[in-house]
């Protein structure tokens, strides 16, 4: 299974010279095997995904681990939606309040873009999920909810015997800058439980976050590394960049953790376009 890092900055996108090396675009990756792939997240990385590679013919999948500006707004120019003999379905997290299908509208539709879902050509099929599993081609999706505002989930996705957790936007616990004693107690700990391959906001350096970002929904670096190495992972990427953090305080602060840190299992930066084999 290949992992394509297509967008890795949070909030918002930025193209700023000072913010190319590790990627300006939002949250999109997209999982290869074989001919099938998975897109996760549509930031604005998903614009950038070669469409020529995709076999028209074949169903497109979308997950959104939840609706938050960054995370949705390269919906609109995604291309497969605008072609009325692709297949494509949109999967999302589930709220109490209204459906999936309701929320997207808000966004795709005007005065915030110019075409209502319902006239998008594809005419996706919009999909809610919880804590559910499901199979799409030779991808085994988990899904549960994560703490982070809103309703957000996390994905640990299995492919021939492999795995890949991926949750971009997470505070692992509420109201402290340690993590519980107790395993049950942290939020997304089942999901990336001895996971290979563990994506993780890392948003703040732990001065920053301990200063004023606790509740915010976001983690640290440091955060990031104890919920792995809790989870007992085979490997990290720091993910959800700041996009106030530009490349030289993004490589310093992670050269600063890496400085004082000992764990096991390899730690990286996040940098679009990047290629991961599991």
């Amino acid at each position: 299974m290949k992992v394509v890092l297509h967008g890795t900055r949070g909030a918002y996108p930025t193209s700023t010279p000072e913010n190319q090396k590790y990627g300006g675009d939002t949250p999109c990756i997209e999982l290869i095997h074989g001919e099938e792939r998975l897109i996760i997240d549509a930031g604005t990385g998903i614009i950038g995904i070669d469409w020529n590679r995709y076999d028209p013919s074949k169903r497109l999948d979308i997950l959104l681990t939840h609706l938050h500006m960054d995370h949705i707004q390269g919906l609109g120019f995604c291309k497969p939606l605008f072609d009325p003999n692709r297949e494509v379905h949109i999967w999302g997290p589930k709220n109490g309040t209204y459906s999936l299908n309701t929320r997207l509208n808000r966004f795709l539709s005007p005065p915030l873009f110019p075409v209502v879902l319902r006239d998008i050509p594809s005419q996706p099929h919009i999909h809610e999920l919880s804590q559910s599993e499901i199979e799409l081609g030779p991808f085994t999706i988990q899904s549960n909810y994560i703490v982070h505002p809103g309703p957000t989930l996390g994905f640990r996705i299995s492919c021939e015997g492999k795995t890949l957790t991926y949750i971009p936007d997470h505070e692992p616990m509420i109201g402290t800058d340690e993590l519980y004693n107790d395993d049950r107690w942290i939020s997304g700990f089942d999901l990336a439980y001895k996971t290979d391959l563990l994506i993780h906001d890392s948003q703040y350096e732990r001065e920053e976050y301990i200063k004023g970002k606790i509740g915010w929904g976001h983690s640290c670096m440091t955060i990031c590394s104890e919920f792995a190495a809790r989870t007992q992972v085979g490997r990290l990427v720091f993910f959800h960049h700041d996009p106030a953090h530009n490349d030289t305080r993004r490589t310093q602060m992670f050269e600063d953790f890496m400085e004082s840190s000992n764990y096991s299992f390899p730690i990286e930066l996040a940098v679009q376009g990047q290629e991961i084999e599991i």
